[in-house]
């Protein structure tokens, strides 16, 4: 057992921690909405930039109602001493920093939802086992009765289910934006532009706002109500104030496109704010919350279980705006950032260049096997159709340098930026903590598959991407679990001094990847 001293060191290590791991997690997740921009060439970077880092910051204000998920989401707090509590807290969060840096150094963007799902089963697991091997709770019915298994499986469904519906969605939608704007966006007639500007920003408003209010912590619960009541009247209001404006904007020849992916930007920044911040800060959070009660009480910590934190806590505002401005911070200065948002760019982009996968078996097969369905789907269509679509999706030779050339262009950025913003903020809304990383990267892979990015010289090498950052994704989740587990156990039973060498050692390893993606970069 811990002594009773240690544990306001524990919660300050669990806010250094929560400052490292908000570092750490943005620069994974800064791929999520600065891919589209970036890809596109929108707009200059400090530009870009500025516009994603105020999304960041108002998307922390909305996030308060998402902290649940740390203190309950998973596990069942009342079956749970405040020790044990603390302990599964640490784990999770020396675990978290641990396995971010480690996919960021090598540019490989991860899922800091599924790391601090698993990491929180993983660790409640192990005090679970725990407890029960030393028969603490007999009534309890096994390590089922210890997690809250339907809220956890519906998180863990809706994490992967994301996939399949995010790459779907954007293939879908992409297809048929294609089929109307070609990628002779210039010809396209001021009153699609002005249509598609319409749908594109009333609906990201729709979301953003009126369904993002709920998490909002310094709103009146009247404002919220009154918001959600009216929803309908609100979004159809706002579809024709944006119809508006895209006239007016027209008149004085502002490009709507540009407008669509900046405004985008902001709004899938906010997304990923409102639902991400959870993953950073929400165990430390739930580690103050914890402690405060336990001191309040004046009981034993391993006697004074935590039914508390099954009550709902609005999460205070200042600590939003704090974590919010380092995530701004962090946005600017981050080397790996760029190197996570360089590997989803290369894999979305249009034309053939430097491919940074190599092609497998496997690849070559989903080359051919897709090929073929292609050619089966094609031959069912009447001819002049099928010129007419080959026509739509004809690309438009440019002549600048691939260094200088966008990825792809602004239709295809917008669909990007629309269709991930609705679905994370849907989620967000609901306080499911869907994966913004799962989410926008099969989006982003949807459509450039729609879009016919991926031709027959660089598919392969397109598709062994995928696979391997999808791959990673479940290794992030098996190794969340075991590590976290592991270091739940160790502290456990070595008290202080394994808490100090896992520290010690989680910063050495962070120290470590630092240098080797310096020595990378200076040699790529």
């Amino acid at each position: 057992m811990l002594p009773e001293q240690y544990y306001l060191g524990i919660v300050i290590l669990l806010f250094a921690l929560a400052i490292t791991d908000l570092v750490v997690g943005v620069s994974n997740d800064a791929v999520n909405f600065l891919n589209s921009s970036i890809g596109s060439k929108v707009a200059s970077r400090k530009v870009i930039m500025t516009i994603a880092g105020l999304g960041i910051f108002t998307g922390a204000l909305f996030s308060s109602g998402m902290m649940e998920i740390a203190r309950k989401g998973i596990f069942v707090p009342e079956l749970f001493s405040f020790q044990e509590v603390m302990i599964i807290f640490l784990a999770v969060m020396l675990t978290d920093i641990l396995l971010l840096d480690l996919f960021n150094s090598f540019g490989m963007p991860t899922s800091t939802t599924v790391s601090i799902v698993f990491e929180l089963l993983g660790a409640s697991v192990v005090m679970a086992l725990l407890k029960l091997w030393f028969n603490d709770n007999p009534d309890a019915d096994g390590v089922l009765a210890y997690i809250n298994t339907s809220k956890a499986v519906a998180i863990i469904g809706g994490i992967f289910l994301s996939v399949f519906f995010a790459f779907s969605i954007g293939t879908i939608v992409q297809y048929a934006t294609r089929l109307v704007y070609s990628f002779q966006i210039e010809r396209a007639k001021s009153w699609v532009n002005q249509v598609f500007f319409s749908i594109c920003l009333s609906s990201i408003s729709y979301f953003l706002v009126f369904k993002g209010l709920s998490g909002v912590s310094f709103l009146s619960q009247a404002c919220v109500a009154y918001a959600q009541e009216h929803a309908a009247a609100l979004s159809g209001g706002a579809f024709v104030f944006w119809l508006v404006v895209g006239r007016a904007l027209t008149a004085f020849q502002v490009n709507l496109l540009r407008v669509v992916v900046l405004f985008g930007t902001f709004s899938l920044a906010m997304s990923f704010a409102g639902n991400d911040l959870v993953n950073f800060i929400g165990v430390s959070i739930a580690g103050l919350e914890s402690y405060l009660i336990w001191r309040s009480m004046g009981v034993a910590p391993d006697a004074f279980m935590m039914d508390a934190l099954s009550e709902p806590i609005q999460t205070n505002t200042i600590l939003l705006v704090l974590a919010g401005l380092i995530m701004v911070v962090t946005l600017w200065f981050s080397k790996k950032a760029q190197s996570v948002t360089d590997t989803e760019v290369k894999l979305g982009r249009q034309h053939d260049g430097d491919e940074r996968f190599k092609p497998t078996a496997f690849a070559r097969f989903m080359m051919k096997l897709f090929q073929h369905s292609n050619a089966y789907l094609t031959a069912r269509l009447p001819e002049r159709v099928m010129h007419k679509i080959n026509a739509r999706f004809e690309p438009v030779a440019q002549a600048l340098p691939e260094e200088e050339r966008p990825a792809f262009d602004l239709v295809r950025a917008s669909i990007n930026l629309t269709v991930a913003s609705l679905l994370i903020s849907l989620a967000t809304s609901l306080k499911l903590p869907l994966s913004t990383t799962y989410v926008s990267f099969m989006v982003a892979m949807g459509t450039s598959l729609a879009d016919r990015a991926w031709g027959s010289a660089s598919a392969a090498s397109r598709i062994a991407g995928v696979t391997n950052v999808v791959g990673g994704w479940f290794l992030t989740a098996l190794i969340a679990f075991t590590v976290s587990g592991c270091f739940a156990l160790l502290i456990e039973w070595g008290g202080v001094p394994a808490i100090m060498a896992i520290t010690a050692a989680v910063f050495y390893s962070i120290y470590r990847t630092f240098r080797l993606h310096q020595h990378r970069s200076k040699k790529g």
